[in-house]
């Protein structure tokens, strides 16, 4: 970002206003905590959206993006009003380490025009394109650990997105919309792409601009445009990014677009067998040979054995709200530094003993973030259940009814008892919606940890059928866990009425 800085008596004059002009705040969310600046930014082609400019998130104090679309005929935003709204409200429910964060939107009506503003995380780092290039210029390789942790990040997105129901497909996959944060974290971007696409109708064209970008265009499938788009489309743009980054860069003839021998003289040019198999499976001709994400994260290439102490990792992240706050650094303070915490013993030789001392607070500490920012996923461990998304992110009303649906499979169900439950419930000021957090102990001893938003008008009777439905609970715990949920609700709105009228 371009920092403002005080005159100096040099040549830079120009460059310093400049900057100064940049920082300028030009608008305001209309609740204040959102400041648009004039500096442009690219985070990856979005169909319809006429700006990307700098913002600031006053509550957070972070940088974030400022997106607009632009109705110049009033009348057409007014007839698609209901179906923006739908969509938008969608994607602020898409939540993943992996996957850049969709923060807030609103409408803004003029006499003359409509706009559709949105705020999304900003990536600072820059793209995946841009990290490969630079790279490659200072003529260095690309690490195989680093490709394996990047490989498995870009999955576990792609899967989430595909085992929504319905699939959410991303329709744009490439290293420009693939973004590397300077810890490691990689975020997949314009996952709303495909959506925009349907939603502005208008915006479309510049959808195919983008796709016949003849630098992308090596990044779509064969099939892709040409019928219903699946799963398969994004694994072979998928396979396409992990070929890039295996060799930094496939080579065009110029101005022109990669060819195919291009790109299978570059899968040919990897020395290791197993990443040469992985690569070629995704990018098959016929789409219905492909893998699916979840399929590769099983790949030999990726696949390991998790330590135990990433499994100990994602298990303490996933049950924070059943510890108290800053357990880690009260418990790591207190550990004797000379005091054993495990002993390997040999009966011919003598035994190994780990002490607290070998373990550093601060490495432990730098693991645990990394760990809840998604840069170690467990995905190797996902069930396949899909994820309950609402049916209009994938696809608008007149779509739905138009798709002939099929004869459904049989629903998979939970088979074990519910022997403990605890939840926490948690509302927003406004008290327009609350955050439930359900923690479940199942008869075989493993824990189920829940959570979503509910409404004034959600039931305990609705979500425990909800929970059947998607086979997170057994049908004859239905009961049992809406009595709970219903007693719960009921002290929750005791409490938060007390609190009101004590105020």
């Amino acid at each position: 970002m371009t920092m403002s800085v005080p005159e100096r008596k040099s040549g830079s004059e120009g460059k310093e206003e400049e900057s100064e002009d940049e920082s300028e705040i030009l608008e305001e969310s209309p609740c204040g905590r959102w400041q648009k600046r004039k500096e442009q930014v690219s985070q990856g082609n979005v169909p319809g959206v006429e700006s990307a400019s700098l913002a600031m998130d006053t509550e957070e104090g972070v940088e974030v993006v400022w997106n607009e679309v632009l109705f110049s005929d009033k009348k057409v935003f007014k007839a698609q009003e209901e179906k923006i709204k739908e969509m938008f409200e969608n994607l602020m429910q898409v939540e993943h380490p992996n996957i850049v964060k969709f923060h807030k939107y609103w409408l803004d009506m003029k006499e003359t025009q409509a706009r559709v503003i949105f705020i999304t995380e900003y990536m600072s780092s820059g793209s995946l394109k841009q990290f490969l290039k630079k790279t490659k210029k200072n003529h260095k390789t690309m690490n195989v650990k680093a490709w394996k942790r990047w490989c498995t990040q870009i999955l576990s997105a792609l899967s989430y997105l595909h085992s929504c129901d319905p699939p959410i497909i991303h329709g744009n996959l490439t290293c420009d919309t693939i973004f590397i944060q300077h810890n490691g974290l990689i975020k997949i971007g314009s996952v709303w792409h495909r959506l925009f696409v349907n939603v502005f109708p208008d915006a479309s064209g510049k959808g195919r601009q983008h796709r016949d970008e003849q630098r992308n265009l090596h990044f779509f499938a064969p099939e892709y445009g040409a019928g219903e788009d699946d799963y398969s489309i994004d694994i072979f743009s998928f396979g396409i990014c992990a070929l890039e980054m295996a060799v930094l860069e496939i080579q065009a003839n110029g101005d022109t677009a990669v060819s195919k021998e291009a790109i299978i003289n570059a899968g040919q040019s990897l020395e290791d067998p197993l990443m040469r198999e992985f690569t070629q499976s995704c990018l098959r001709h016929e789409a219905k040979l492909r893998p699916t994400a979840h399929d590769l994260l099983f790949h030999r290439v990726l696949f390991e054995v998790h330590s135990l102490k990433l499994l100990a990792a994602h298990c303490l992240i996933n049950n924070q709200y059943l510890l108290p706050e800053n357990c880690v650094e009260e418990k790591t303070k207190s550990f004797d530094p000379n005091a054993v915490m495990a002993e390997i013993k040999h009966e011919d030789r003598q035994g190994v003993q780990l002490k607290y001392s070998h373990v550093s607070p601060l490495e432990l500490d730098k693991f645990l973030e990394d760990v809840k920012n998604g840069i170690y996923p467990l995905m190797n461990f996902a069930s396949s259940r899909p994820h309950p998304v609402p049916r209009a992110l994938s696809l608008s009303q007149e779509q739905v009814e138009t798709v002939k649906t099929p004869t459904p499979e049989p629903q998979e169900t939970e088979t074990r008892k519910v022997v403990q439950m605890h939840c926490n419930l948690e509302s927003n000021e406004e008290g327009t919606k609350t955050h439930l957090s359900l923690f479940l102990k199942m008869d075989d001893k493993l824990h189920r940890q829940l959570s979503c938003d509910i409404l004034p008008t959600d039931t305990s009777r609705d979500l425990a059928s909800e929970l059947v439905h998607y086979a997170f609970i057994n049908e004859e715990d239905s009961e049992k866990v809406a009595g709970f949920l219903e007693d719960a609700i009921s002290r929750h709105r005791v409490r938060t009425l007390a609190s009101g009228s004590t105020q």
